[in-house]
């Protein structure tokens, strides 16, 4: 798919399978008709912010997502199909405003366009191989970005909307559990209303590894969902990554018994409370993957709801 402008020669778009599926998948023609605007949506931002050698990334998943330069600054463009998620990211990075995550240098919320800082030399924190390293530096960008939870709703997701979503699971398998246990899943029922007493934070919302980079500016997060809820939540993404394939459930445990004693002593929170978001958080994963193989996030969940 070669394109050009009246101005610019752009690059020809190769966009890989596995992202058009993502993109028709979650948003049907919607997101088939963005598809083929998608050259010209390029060639729009590119002469709205005067961008050149525009390249798209190698792991495009949700979004299109290319390096570029403009006046000679190397920046992040992004555009996604118009919808809330797009714009509560857009709203938290500039509540954010570049403490503890990269910059938004401009936006355009009905037309999806997002112009960002890009990081530099932008190694993600899953590629330290010392765990503990890892776990502690997540701690210090997590208590960076942290903020106190708008005074109105806004274009925010809803934490409280998400863990609404595991009402489903019995009447998707006609009362059942499925491949959920039931003990545990009972567990996540009872404790969860527990867990969202107290205030709530503007969160990121996907707060793991592979939305951790290094800067000159030090570690800093991208692609926040800006999500509303209590702080814990955060630690539920990252107790699940990065993801240890094959599954070793030894590896795990000890992994996660390591971080879980890092949690305390860092946070101050209790070892109930950590297990409590990582085991929830662990079931609504399991939940989103139904479709595709929630395997990993179901051993994770017994590995934690069998921790002390």
């Amino acid at each position: 798919m070669a394109f050009q402008s009246g101005r610019l020669a752009l690059p020809m778009l190769n966009l890989p399978d596995n992202f058009q599926k993502n993109i028709l998948s979650s948003f049907g023609e919607k997101g088939r008709e963005w598809l083929t605007r998608l050259p010209g949506l390029i060639d729009e931002t590119s002469q709205r912010w005067n961008l050149i050698g525009v390249r798209q990334v190698p792991n495009l998943s949700y979004n299109f997502v290319a390096f570029a330069k403009q006046n000679g600054e190397e920046v992040i463009l992004k555009i996604g199909v118009p919808n809330p998620e797009l714009v509560s990211e857009m709203r938290t990075l500039q509540l954010f405003d570049g403490e503890g995550t990269c910059r938004l240098l401009s936006c355009d919320e009905e037309k999806g366009f997002l112009l960002i800082e890009r990081l530099k030399p932008g190694k993600m924190l899953a590629d330290l191989q010392n765990d503990e390293e890892r776990t502690h530096t997540a701690i210090d960008v997590m208590q960076r970005i942290w903020r106190p939870a708008p005074n109105t709703s806004g274009p925010f997701i809803q934490l409280t909307d998400w863990f609404g979503e595991l009402k489903n699971i019995r009447p998707y398998f006609k009362g059942g559990t499925g491949p959920f246990p039931k003990k545990i899943l009972e567990r996540v029922e009872t404790f969860l209303p527990g867990l969202f007493e107290g205030d709530a934070c503007l969160l990121h919302g996907d707060f793991h590894h592979f939305n951790i980079l290094s800067s000159e500016r030090g570690w800093l997060a991208i692609d926040p969902k800006g999500v509303v809820g209590p702080a814990g939540y955060e630690i539920g993404p990252l107790m699940l990554n990065p993801w240890i394939k094959p599954m070793d459930r030894t590896q795990f445990k000890a992994q996660t018994a390591r971080r879980v004693d890092i949690l305390v002593e860092r946070l101050g929170w209790t070892r109930e409370k950590i297990i409590q978001w990582s085991l929830a958080h662990a079931i609504l994963s399991a939940y989103w993957d139904l479709d595709l193989d929630p395997h990993y996030p179901l051993a994770a969940a017994e590995v934690f709801a069998n921790m002390k």
